[in-house]
């Protein structure tokens, strides 16, 4: 009798009580006071989980979608001026695999003047284009990457001499010229060669020459300022590919 008043007591008690302190205080006799409820912590889990809108990662689009004809992207009239005697007018291009994210194309020849001696030329032009990627970069950073890269390879050119790095402004987003000689086949070479950034696309030109038999080599000037001008061309080919 005494165990059963006490607890009318205590039923009692509690019936008196508001209703949010009955869960507080009058819990005891469930045997699970301090357990956290199921609900509430499932709440708090979900609360702290980012959403998968909250985890894509996005990147900046690439500038451009395509290359330009390379063989193309320097004019007749150009490459024809920087190199006299061209053999192949068109251009000679070098093979590659994916045509829409590389190519290169090259033009040379030797102009003969007998006893006046001889004058050989060579342009190339490359073409590299990045596109964006959510793991590696949008396609104009692993642009911007890769011209300190390319870079760094002409200016660390085997027995170059009178190596200068200047920048060029006016080409593309970025652009340097390395000017440097080379002694090769009995004759000082005059190389320049130019690094340009537009967007995401590379453009890596190199216009070099030689004289033979007594004629005198170009001049670095000579040589850097035709670099150049085929650069110019290039970058604006990049363009106008893309807006077709």
């Amino acid at each position: 009798m005494q165990r059963s008043a006490s607890r009318l007591t205590r039923t009692l008690a509690c019936a008196a009580v508001p209703v949010m302190l009955v869960a507080a205080g009058c819990s005891s006799d469930s045997g699970d006071s301090g357990k956290p409820k199921t609900g509430a912590a499932s709440s708090a889990s979900a609360s702290a989980t980012p959403s998968p809108a909250q985890t894509t990662k996005t990147v900046e689009a690439a500038k451009f979608a395509k290359l330009p004809q390379v063989c193309q992207s320097v004019s007749a009239k150009t490459t024809e001026a920087l190199v006299p005697k061209v053999k192949a007018k068109n251009g000679t291009p070098t093979g590659s695999g994916d045509l829409s994210s590389r190519g290169g194309c090259s033009w040379n020849g030797l102009d003969d003047q007998g006893v006046k001696g001889s004058q050989y030329r060579w342009l190339d032009v490359s073409f590299f284009r990045y596109a964006s990627d959510v793991s590696l970069g949008s396609g104009q950073e692993r642009a911007r990457e890769n011209f300190a890269k390319e870079l760094a390879k002409v200016e660390a050119t085997p027995d170059a001499k009178k190596l200068r790095t200047v920048v060029t402004p006016g080409v593309g987003d970025e652009a340097k010229t390395v000017t440097y000689q080379v002694r090769k086949t009995n004759a000082d070479f005059v190389y320049a060669s130019v690094v340009v950034r537009t967007g995401n696309v590379l453009v890596l030109l190199s216009y070099n020459g030689a004289g033979y038999a007594g004629a005198p080599s170009p001049t670095e000037k000579a040589v850097a300022d035709g670099a150049v001008g085929a650069a110019k061309e290039a970058v604006a080919a990049v363009e106008a590919a893309n807006k077709q």
